[in-house]
C-alpha cells in the first residue's frame, strides 16, 4: 500500500515515522496539529519514547525534511541536546500562543504568524531575534477533543486541532449523512490538508470518498460533524477513492469536475 501519493501524504502513514536530529533519533510522530481557519498544518507531536520517557515536543513543519518512505523517517533540521532542552508539552496541556511563541523563540525561529509569511503556508523562516508576538491562549490538545465553550474568540488565537482527534468525526452533505472521516491526504509541498477521506461504511459499504476542506459549509466541534456543500447523490456518483492506488492529478481533475469546483492549483 502507497504511502505517499502525487505529493499527497496519507495522515495514517505520517503517524508513527520516526524523527531524527541532525545527530540521533528522537522519536516518532504521534500526532499532526492543523488550523481550523485554513486546514494548514502548523506542528508535528514528537513522542520521545525511551529517550525521554513520558515526554512530547512539538515540531513546526517547516524544521521536518524530506520524510523517507524506505525508512520511515523524518530528518529535521535540529540536534539531539536542543530538542532535550526545549519547551515540553504536557500530557493534556493545551497548545497556546504562549507556548508557541515560546517553542519559536528557544529555537531563534520566526513564528508561521508573522507578516509575510502567509503567502508560504507552513513556511517559516529560521530567522533568529524577531520579538516575541503578543501570547494569547489557545484550546488545542493533542490526541483530545478542544473544548468550545470556553474557547476564546480574540482575534489572533490559534485553532489548532489535532488529526487523531478529528478522525471518526461525522460527515453531513447538505441533505442526509454520507459516513465519517477516516483519514487526511496532506499535500507535503505547502503542508496542507488537501482532502478528508471520508469512509461510507454505515451508508455505502465499502466506499471510500475525498472532499476537500474547501467545500466545507461548517464543522460543529462540538457535536463532532463537518457539514459540506454537496449532496448525497454527488458522494455517491463521484470518483471511488483507493488508498492503495496512485492519487495522482488526472484523479483529481476528475473529482473537481463531478463537483464543479476549481482545483486548489489553479
Amino acid at each position: 500500500m502507497a504511502a505517499q501519493e502525487s505529493g499527497l501524504w496519507r495522515s495514517s502513514a505520517i503517524l508513527g515515522y520516526g524523527v531524527q536530529a541532525t545527530d540521533d533519533a528522537i522519536g516518532s510522530v504521534s500526532d499532526v496539529l492543523f488550523d481550523d481557519a485554513d486546514w494548514t498544518v502548523r506542528w508535528v507531536v514528537v513522542d520521545t519514547g525511551t529517550w525521554l520517557p513520558g515526554r512530547k515536543v512539538l515540531l513546526p513543519t517547516s524544521v521536518l525534511g524530506n520524510p523517507d518512505p524506505a525508512t520511515r523517517m523524518f530528518p529535521v533540521d535540529a540536534t539531539r541536546k536542543q530538542v532535550e532542552d526545549s519547551p515540553g508539552l504536557g500530557q493534556d496541556e493545551p497548545v497556546s500562543r504562549q507556548m508557541e511563541t515560546d517553542i519559536y523563540g528557544y529555537y531563534g525561529w520566526s513564528p508561521y504568524w508573522y507578516p509575510g509569511t502567509a503567502a508560504f503556508p507552513g513556511y517559516v523562516p529560521p530567522l533568529a531575534g524577531q520579538p516575541a508576538a503578543a501570547p494569547a491562549a489557545g484550546t488545542a490538545r493533542p490526541g483530545s477533543r478542544p473544548g468550545t465553550a470556553s474557547e476564546p474568540e480574540q482575534r489572533g488565537d490559534p485553532h489548532l486541532r489535532s488529526v487523531r482527534e478529528v478522525t471518526g468525526y461525522h460527515i453531513r452533505a447538505t441533505d442526509d449523512d454520507i459516513g465519517h472521516v477516516e483519514e487526511f491526504l496532506l499535500d507535503d509541498t505547502h503542508w496542507m490538508i488537501r482532502y478528508i477521506v471520508v469512509d461510507t461504511r454505515n451508508w455505502w459499504p465499502g466506499k471510500q470518498v475525498l472532499v476537500a476542506p474547501k467545500w466545507i459549509d461548517h464543522v460543529d466541534w462540538g457535536a463532532q460533524q463537518v457539514h459540506v456543500r454537496v449532496t448525497r447523490g454527488q458522494v455517491e456518483t463521484s470518483p471511488e477513492y483507493d488508498p492503495s492506488a496512485t492519487t495522482d492529478r488526472a484523479f483529481e481533475e476528475r473529482l473537481h469536475g463531478h463537483y464543479g469546483q476549481i482545483p486548489y492549483w489553479i
